[in-house]
């Protein structure tokens, strides 16, 4: 039993978290708890004081291995032939656990991984209407009849028409910036689709994953169809990438390691979806309202303190309101309120950890490097945790490492240009191997259509940014990765299209 120093820097959570909190975590594989077949065991901290949340156990190849033979066993036994109400139901009955229990899953979201509380809590919510969308597909899974071919037909009647079945056995790698909705994005289609799921959350952040398992025993969905095996990505992860009874693999996280994950796909040719790293462009036209740009802006760079994959870190500001832009984008940085999540008012919290912050901080120096300008912020907080001010550079130019890679933290590059040809506006906003996101800020419509349309991204927000929800299909081009999430693109990714003739 861990013994725990709360409250978390003064502040108070409930007694649902607190008890949480002080379980030994173990593996959820086949509808129980299990000890991990090694002796490892990992702590998470609050990544606001450096404190230890809690102690889990650490899975090992046989852990994943286990897991694979639960999910095969529980998809084959009946779950992957069971009627689309019965799963609907259940997707429902997790969705009212999660709705009940939001307060206890919002607090451990903050613990874990820093986030602001009232984030977490939206997030909550967002995951009970992904839970009821994809309850709702669920009995949308339907095939459709055609012609059959002609060798078959010229001397016989014959039907062809095609079916939609799960794909098998899941594995979902998740990452630690917003766990519980990457878990549940990922597990919402692929339970509706029929198919069994193996979860490994991040080291990092596992909690609110392990405290889901707990609702999805509750919510009645049979053994072996969720497991939730805790690990590190170059143990478990590695394993479910490359095991042969993993039917697809859906990922999110960096490139880098997205593409380790294809090359160890390739030994069952497993399907894979991958979202993966973004450096989105945010493009503020001459004309654009800066009432609403300018908080608007902000918060598409600081938005979970840059920790974030869609986050608006390239910005292109004209030079008619570059001044007037950055101005107001450094009096709305240093008015943020940069404290612990679970903080009254709480905008920004800190780094997942020591280590990331750090990373962070390096970008910041190279910054200054290589020569860009330090308008505000560029400094760690002084206090325990990794706390970093919202930082804006200017002066910045295309060849800056500020600009090109993610540096998935507060940092703000701005770019001033002063043409309005469209496509060399929408060159600039592609100089970069990224397509994730991007934005557009114009009173005018015809601009606002033209360069929306020539952004390579697989999203793009106009007078706003990072306008993602259930229903919005959302991935990448380029290196951001593989296939779709959300909407009926992310059920998609979990069927497979039978087709069926017969000479009658």
């Amino acid at each position: 039993m861990t013994t725990l120093p709360l409250p978390f820097d003064g502040h108070s959570v409930s007694d649902a978290t607190r008890a949480f909190l002080q379980r030994d975590h173990l593996l959820f594989i086949d509808g129980a708890w299990r000890d991990a077949s090694g002796d490892g065991w990992m702590e998470t901290r609050d990544p606001a004081t450096g404190l230890v949340a809690a102690r889990f156990a650490i899975g090992e190849a046989a852990d994943v291995n286990a897991a694979v033979v639960a999910a095969r066993n529980a998809f084959d036994g009946g779950w992957a032939r069971s009627q689309p109400a019965y799963r609907a139901a259940l997707l429902r009955r997790l969705a009212d656990l999660m709705q009940r229990d939001a307060q206890m899953l919002a607090e451990l979201e903050v613990i874990d991984s820093g986030m602001p509380l009232f984030i977490a809590s939206l997030t909550v919510s967002n995951c009970t209407e992904m839970l009821h969308y994809y309850a709702g597909l669920a009995g949308t899974i339907e095939g459709t009849t055609t012609t059959p071919p002609a060798h078959v037909t010229h001397d016989a009647e014959a039907i062809t028409y095609t079916l939609r079945e799960p794909v098998g056995v899941t594995a979902h790698i998740i990452p630690w910036n917003v766990p519980l909705s990457m878990a549940v994005l990922k597990l919402a289609p692929s339970l509706a689709a029929g198919c069994t799921a193996i979860v490994k959350p991040s080291e990092e952040t596992p909690l609110t994953a392990l405290a889901l398992a707990d609702l999805i025993a509750e919510a009645g969905f049979p053994a072996g169809v969720v497991n939730i095996v805790n690990g590190t990505g170059g143990t478990v992860g590695a394993a479910l990438a490359g095991h042969p009874g993993i039917d697809k693999v859906a990922f999110t996280g960096s490139t880098a390691t997205g593409r380790r994950i294809v090359e160890a796909a390739l030994g069952n040719l497993k399907k894979v979806t991958l979202e993966l790293g973004g450096k989105s462009p945010v493009v503020v036209m001459p004309d654009a309202d800066l009432a609403l740009a300018i908080p608007g802006v902000a918060m598409a760079t600081y938005f979970l303190g840059g920790q974030n994959c869609m986050a608006g870190t390239r910005i292109f500001a004209h030079a008619d309101i570059h001044d007037a832009l950055v101005d107001g984008l450094v009096a709305f940085s240093q008015s943020m309120v940069v404290d612990h999540g679970l903080a009254p008012g709480c905008q920004i919290g800190p780094m997942v950890s020591p280590a990331h912050g750090a990373k962070v901080m390096g970008y910041i120096a190279r910054g200054l490097c290589e020569g860009a300008v330090l308008r505000t912020g560029g400094e760690r907080l002084d206090r325990p945790g990794s706390f970093i001010a919202p930082t804006i550079f200017t002066g910045t130019t295309p060849d800056m490492g500020i600009v090109q890679d993610e540096i998935f933290g507060p940092v703000m590059a701005v770019q001033s240009f002063d043409t309005l040809d469209i496509d060399a506006i929408a060159a600039m906003a592609n100089n970069s191997p990224y397509g994730l996101s991007g934005s557009v800020w114009t009173t005018s419509l015809s601009s606002a259509h033209k360069i929306a349309a020539r952004i390579r991204s697989g999203h793009v927000s106009i007078n706003c940014h990072g306008a993602v929800a259930h229903n919005i299909p959302f991935g990448g081009y380029s290196q951001s990765g593989w296939g779709r999430e959300f909407g009926r693109e992310s059920l998609d990714n979990y069927l497979e299209t039978k087709a069926v003739t017969a000479r009658l």
